[in-house]
């Protein structure tokens, strides 16, 4: 059994109407992964689709996939292709209820965004937005998931 130390929260950053299963998997294969970038995925409907085990390492964040599981909603960009929250309320509802049950198979994980890995380049204690190596999820998980 792993030891799961951070549970990240992840955006697809890919449209909502056109994202499937297949489609994921076929982006992973073709990154040269042998496996997915995330244990779980929501879609906007709110069904949920597990893609790995959450026994077996994902490829969400490099460096840190080891100890982690990944959750990814789909979307995270508008029309332009520009990072943006575009979660669903089935989304939110969905990855409140997949979190929480997460949160009690490892209570000690910290949850977090891809985002929230980025470096401190200024030593001021906090990832600020200009130090962001990307904007996945598109929104706060630290703040919204803190009481969880």
């Amino acid at each position: 059994m792993r030891t799961i130390t951070r549970i990240f929260i992840h955006c697809t950053a890919s449209p909502q109407a056109t994202t499937t299963v297949s489609s994921l998997l076929a982006e992973f294969k073709q990154k040269g992964w042998s496996k997915p970038g995330y244990h779980y995925v929501v879609f906007p409907s709110g069904i949920t689709k597990q893609l790995l085990s959450e026994s077996q390492v994902a490829n969400g964040v490099k460096g840190y996939n080891q100890h982690s599981i990944h959750v990814a909603y789909v979307g995270g960009i508008d029309g332009k292709l520009r990072p943006v929250d575009n979660r669903t309320g089935a989304q939110r509802e969905t990855l409140l209820r997949v979190l929480r049950a997460l949160r009690k198979a490892y209570p000690k994980a910290q949850i977090l965004g891809h985002r929230d890995i980025s470096p401190d380049k200024n030593h001021n204690g906090k990832v600020d937005p200009w130090e962001r190596i990307k904007e996945c999820p598109c929104f706060d998980a630290m703040v919204e998931y803190k009481d969880i």
